[in-house]
């Protein structure tokens, strides 16, 4: 229906991802994914390791290496346009300012070589066209929106020189600089002591809040899940097996 359909702002229908090990001249395929995520809600999809979890967000966001992977069937739509065949020209215009991810690995994610406020303000430049200045008054507000003290002086601080927690919170604030409408969140306490990882959530679930965005967590954490999502889909070796309600799954 046209109404029910306005409030979807993503349909991933019948996916299929093909693989190829150049080394061995193999290939592998995940199966059918399918999933739909609603405006400003909270979802996520569990699954143990190895499942796909990661693989299927970074398909939507076709940041799989095209020399080894390729969408062989499904549609993905955004926002009511069929992405698919979007160009990597395309595709940046969307990275960033409509969607956005956090990655599970903070000290990996981030660069060494330069600082969390260069890092934030790549974003900042690149899709809101703001001075030099202004973005780097913006690196702050958002460090600091994310819970970061001191965050004038911590905006100069490189990677190796914050705790995992803080990596993480500095991902989110580079993740959510744009206010996109969608937050992709790759198993992002994984690392995290269970403090640390309750901080992180809270920050995500304001942000979330604050910015009326849609999240899709990703997460093979049931007790984070309770916590932080209202609709689960479950997936098993590449396949979306089950969908329900937070609280009927349970």
């Amino acid at each position: 229906k046209d109404g029910e359909y306005m409030k979807h702002l993503l349909e991933v229908d019948n996916i299929s991802v093909s693989f190829w090990d150049t080394s061995r001249s193999g290939r592998g395929r995940s199966r059918r994914i399918v999933f739909i995520l609603m405006r400003e809600k909270r979802s996520v999809l569990w699954a143990n390791r190895g499942c796909g979890k990661s693989v299927t967000s970074q398909t939507v966001m076709k940041l799989l290496p095209p020399s080894v992977s390729k969408l062989t069937s499904g549609r993905i739509i955004w926002d009511g346009f069929n992405i698919e065949n979007f160009s990597e020209r395309e595709m940046n215009t969307l990275r960033g300012k409509e969607m956005a991810m956090v990655f599970q690995d903070p000290m990996t994610s981030l660069n060494p070589v330069l600082t969390v406020g260069e890092q934030i303000e790549e974003g900042l430049r690149h899709h809101l066209h703001l001075s030099k200045k202004e973005a780097a008054e913006e690196a702050v507000r958002l460090l600091q929106s994310v819970g970061i003290s001191g965050a004038s002086q911590r905006v100069r601080s490189y990677p190796h020189e914050l705790s995992g927690g803080m990596r993480q919170r500095c991902l989110i604030a580079a993740a959510i600089a744009c206010k996109p409408r969608l937050l992709f969140a790759d198993e992002p306490t994984t690392a995290l002591d269970v403090t640390t990882e309750a901080q992180v959530l809270n920050v995500l679930q304001q942000m979330q809040e604050d910015l009326h965005m849609a999240v899709f967590l990703i997460s093979h954490n049931l007790g984070v899940i309770a916590r932080m999502c209202r609709r689960v889909y479950v997936m098993y070796a590449g396949t979306v097996v089950e969908e329900a309600t937070t609280e009927r799954l349970f």
